[in-house]
Formats: structure tokens, sequence, C-alpha cells
């Protein structure tokens, strides 16, 4: 690959209405949009879905600048790469940060597709021309009013996050509203080994899956619960590297994982653990990070692999944002997207908009 410059943007963009979790609300939300620049003037675009707080893992959106602008940055403009996957090989030796790794390497990605002019899913594997939508309704959302629009737009699974003690008044809400809806929770980690016996409760209410009930990291216990538990567990942050995935299969902690780009350190990783979950029959899904089209565009990629046979975190454009940073926008048609097929990412940036919600930027070559 033929590399000139690397550009770090801090952004942030409005958000329609605050995303609300147990951890944390965001009213905007800050990302880090990493450009990689060839000799020919092709533009390669990453994203870092870090938070501003430390409160899905320890990486933030400074914490990622620097690891960008100290360490991978220099490494990647010193030793350049012959194909994206190299630079997860080449900074091995920076330990952690995997949402900084992710976002340059997912520019790398992009890049390489557009000087090949081969697309993102091409180059992956992928099979699908367009994928499932699946919305992921915070605690900011107003339960009635946001699931008749979402059910309108033909999203085709429903996570709901919550609040420990409160879920199965959420979820029986919900089954007022539709007693069809392909209903999930996401836990976020806050509960603890004490609370199996509620958990094991949750099995009455037909969910498709729990995600991450207990802490990142912690195999055995979800290996207890999903002994007791009929519903399937879905681990989210304790997946950050492939060996993670390993470790969780092999040890039976769960039956399903979600995979997200960011956390597990770029595609790269991503598509191993894609691999090694479709040779164990485990399932997989995509999951999001209420990111930009930017990195939507590489998820809609990813998902269009095989083994991605849940609906994924995958929204369209106007889900969180007034206005994206691509064009066109990213749409919803009958309850699926359709994956794109142009070079690279193969979806444009808007330049412009890029500009205005632009905060700081620096440039390194």
């Amino acid at each position: 690959m033929r590399i000139q410059s690397v550009r770090l943007r801090k952004v942030s963009l409005p958000l329609n209405v605050p995303f609300v979790t147990h951890q944390a609300e965001l009213k905007e939300r800050p990302l880090i949009i990493i450009e990689v620049k060839d000799d020919a003037g092709h533009l390669g675009y990453g994203e870092v879905t870090a938070f501003p707080n430390p409160f899905y893992t320890y990486e933030t959106l400074d914490t990622a600048w620097h690891i960008l602008e100290d360490y991978l940055i220099p490494s990647l403009l010193k030793n350049g790469a012959v194909h994206p996957s190299d630079f997860a090989i080449q900074n091995e030796s920076v330990q952690g940060h995997p949402m900084a790794k992710a976002g340059l390497e997912a520019a790398l990605w992009d890049l390489y597709g557009k000087q090949e002019g081969k697309s993102l899913a091409d180059l992956l594997g992928g099979t699908r021309s367009s994928v499932s939508a699946g919305a992921v309704i915070s605690l900011g959302d107003s339960l009635e009013k946001d699931v008749a629009r979402l059910k309108a737009e033909g999203f085709q699974r429903y996570k709901l996050k919550v609040i420990k003690g409160r879920e199965k008044e959420a979820i029986e809400t919900l089954h007022e509203i539709d007693p069809e809806l392909p209903i999930m929770i996401d836990a976020n980690g806050q509960y603890n080994p004490e609370d199996m016996t509620h958990l094991c409760s949750l099995d009455d209410h037909g969910l498709t899956m729990i995600e991450q009930p207990f802490t990142a990291g912690d195999f055995y216990w979800h290996k207890k619960l999903q002994e007791e538990m009929n519903t399937p567990i879905c681990l989210d942050e304790s997946i950050m590297s492939f060996h993670d995935a390993v470790q969780a299969v092999e040890l039976g902690s769960c039956q399903i994982i979600n995979i997200k780009i960011s956390r597990v350190g770029g595609l790269t990783a991503a598509v191993q653990i894609h691999d090694f979950c479709q040779s164990r029959g485990i399932p997989v899904w995509c999951g999001g990070m209420v990111e930009s089209g930017i990195s939507k565009a590489h998820n809609l990629a990813l998902a269009s692999l095989p083994n991605f046979t849940i609906p994924g975190d995958l929204s369209g454009s106007t889900r969180y944002f007034h206005k994206d940073l691509v064009h066109p926008e990213i749409v919803i048609r009958g309850g699926a997207i359709e994956v794109p097929q142009k070079a690279g990412m193969g979806i444009n940036v808007d330049e412009e908009y890029l500009d205005e919600v632009t905060l700081v930027y620096d440039t390194f070559s």
C-alpha cells in the first residue's frame, strides 16, 4: 500500500435524542475520524468509536488520540503495509487499545479497497448483498412511540437496554405493544453472581438472548449461568480479542457472540472471530457503538459474511443523527440495508459537513 499521510479529526455529532444506558448518557456523539491518504490522492476513512469516559471499556477518545499520535501512526508511516492485515501484526507490541487500532486499520482497509478497485465486502469474503437491521432501544427512548416507528421501518430484532430489577417491566411493555417482537436485553455487565436466580427467571419471557449479564472477562460465572439458563447468553464486553472468543466458546460461557470491529481491534480480528465461531457452530452478530455512517459502512461489509445469521445493531443514518457524515445516507428498506458494492467501504464522505463538525485536527506525514 502507498501511504503518504494520516489525518486525525475530533468531531462531535448532535444526537436526535439522548442515548441512555445505566452507565452513561450521551447528548452528542464525539468521535475520531481517521483519513489515510496515498500518493494517488485516494482517501481511506476509519473511525474510533471510544466514548469520552471509560464506562464501556478502559479506552476513551483522549487515550485513543494519544496512542494513535505517539505510537500507531509513527509505526505505520515508518513500516508501511502491503495489506491492511499487516497493521495488526506490526503493532502487537502495543498492548491493548483495540479501538485506536481498529480505527486506523479501518482506514487502511478502505484505502486498500479503493486502490484495488474492490468493495470491502468482497475483500472480507462477504456473501450477502443486504443485511437485516436490528434496533437498539436506549433508556432515553419512549418505548411506545419508538417501537411503533421502528416496526414501521421493518427492524427485525429489538435490543432493549435495561436496569437491574426493572427489566421485566420493560420486557412486558414491549410484549404489550407486540407479543411477537423478537426481543433481547442488554445488561452491560450490571449483574452479580448473587443475581443468578433472578436472571434465570427471565427464561419465562421468551427472550432471543441476554447480552453480557456479568462484568467483562468473567468467563466463569457466564459459564455457570449458561448451564442454568435456557435463554442463550451473548457476550459483548468480554470479547476484546480473538483469544477471548476462543476462551468463551471452549469454556461454554455463551451460545452467541457479538462482534464489534472497534472492541476486538479491527476487521482482521473480527473476521478471525467470525471464522472460528462458524467452525464451532456459534452464531454471531454485528454490534454497534452509536457510530457515524463511516463505521456503519464497515459494519455492513462485515455483516455480509455468512455466519452473521442474527440481525445486528445495524440502522440507517437517521436513527441517531439528524445528519450523517456520509452521502447518500444509509437507509433501511423492508427491514434490510444494502451492502455497499463500490470500491472500499463503498460510500462517500460528506467532506463539507465533516469540516463543519471537526473540532480539532492534526496531520502526520
